[in-house]
């Protein structure tokens, strides 16, 4: 296993993702957690990430019953985050903490992030003095380490790195697609960490799944080149590079886990070769007319859509529809605007996804273009 050259408490460079955890009748999966849980812990490794919206809090409290519970402190690192629907004033940032802690069922974080950090929540950030109570906690022993996660362009980054030095790690969005792209910037939004000397954790290397299931043109490319899952070209893509502390892959499956741990356990960079596979898939993504939705959920969950619109499932079988030419999306369109969910004709234009979209993804006028396609048909 590679040594982590930046904290030397984290085994390796990968980190377990509790945003897309296995699910049950909408409840989280304990007994495959667990078996998750267990599988990444026996392989060395020990970094787990969460925040509170994740899967509606249940993220957290999975944590608490199939993690904390069932392991010594000492054995796993979690990182959980301060995320601004949850506090209106620097008064509430303690007790949302606290309670946090007791969700998580530990009582310090090793790494805490201001989370999502764009340039329109950084001023409430900066207003409610967020960055100066989480290293106060840290004074208390309460967190080991305070960073940022972050979701807008380079120059909004290079900004609240230059207002907060003291920070210590910055988690982007980086992976082989977004790279070079102009709503994404992940090699320029790299650049600004390696210009403030941050260490860098990597969320979505496999963007939301869209790197894992690829349009056939795409994966004849990768399966040209060998036996290898195209998971793997794309986690060891982001973790190639010198600054990145740490990958985190949201693992929804026990397939998933062991697939990941096969090429994460004893890490090797991309070769040439496969770095020029990368490329050519790249460019067959550039030619396609995707949405680049990472399916995170952000726009639907704490109440966003008051339509009740299934934002990602819509997307998700758009793309599916462009890439795939799948006879089977217009089912699944119909399956997820359907019983108390809203059709993407339902969208009242209030723009509440759009403000919490990571991605700054025009959602009203993409869902036009999806009911164009699919319910023209009805």
């Amino acid at each position: 296993m590679v040594e982590n050259k930046f904290f030397p408490e984290i085994h390796g460079n990968f980190g377990f993702g509790c945003m897309r955890l296995p699910m049950q009748d909408k409840e989280v999966d304990h007994e495959q957690f667990n078996k998750m849980i267990d599988a990444f812990i026996a392989s060395g490794l020990n970094y787990f990430d969460t925040a509170h919206g994740y899967i509606d809090g249940k993220s957290e409290t999975a944590i608490a019953k199939c993690l904390s519970a069932r392991y010594d402190r000492s054995q796993f690192l979690l990182t959980n985050k301060l995320t601004e629907p949850y506090f209106n004033k620097q008064e509430d940032i303690r007790p949302f903490f606290e309670n946090q802690l007791k969700w998580c069922g530990v009582d310090y974080f090793d790494f805490y992030l201001m989370h999502a950090q764009n340039k329109d929540n950084y001023k409430k950030f900066q207003a409610c003095k967020a960055y100066e109570t989480a290293f106060e906690l840290k004074k208390e022993g309460k967190i080991k380490h305070v960073g940022l996660s972050f979701h807008d362009k380079a120059e909004v980054l290079d900004m609240i790195l230059t207002d907060h030095p003291e920070v210590e790690v910055v988690q982007i969005q980086f992976n082989y697609v977004d790279y070079e792209d102009a709503s994404v910037e992940s090699r320029k939004v790299y650049e600004v960490c390696e210009k403030h000397n941050k260490p860098v954790i990597v969320m979505e290397p496999v963007k939301g799944g869209s790197l894992v299931n690829l349009p056939e043109e795409a994966d004849k490319v990768f399966r040209d080149l060998g036996d290898k899952s195209n998971a793997s070209y794309a986690i060891r893509f982001a973790a190639s590079f010198p600054s990145m502390t740490m990958v985190l892959s949201g693992m929804s499956n026990m397939e998933q886990m062991e697939d990941n741990l096969s090429f994460m356990k004893d890490f090797e960079p991309l070769t040439e070769a496969e770095m020029g596979a990368v490329a050519r898939v790249t460019g067959i993504f550039k030619n396609l007319n995707l949405i680049p939705c990472t399916s995170c959920r952000y726009c639907v969950e704490e109440n966003h859509c008051p339509k009740n619109i299934r934002i990602p499932d819509m997307f998700s079988a758009m793309n599916a529809h462009e890439a795939f030419h799948d006879w089977n999306s217009g089912m699944y369109y119909d399956l997820v605007s359907g019983s108390d969910n809203g059709k993407a004709s339902d969208c009242i234009k209030c723009g509440k996804c759009e403000k919490v979209c990571p991605q700054h993804l025009p959602i009203r006028d993409l869902l036009d273009k999806v009911a164009g396609t699919f319910e023209k048909k009805h």
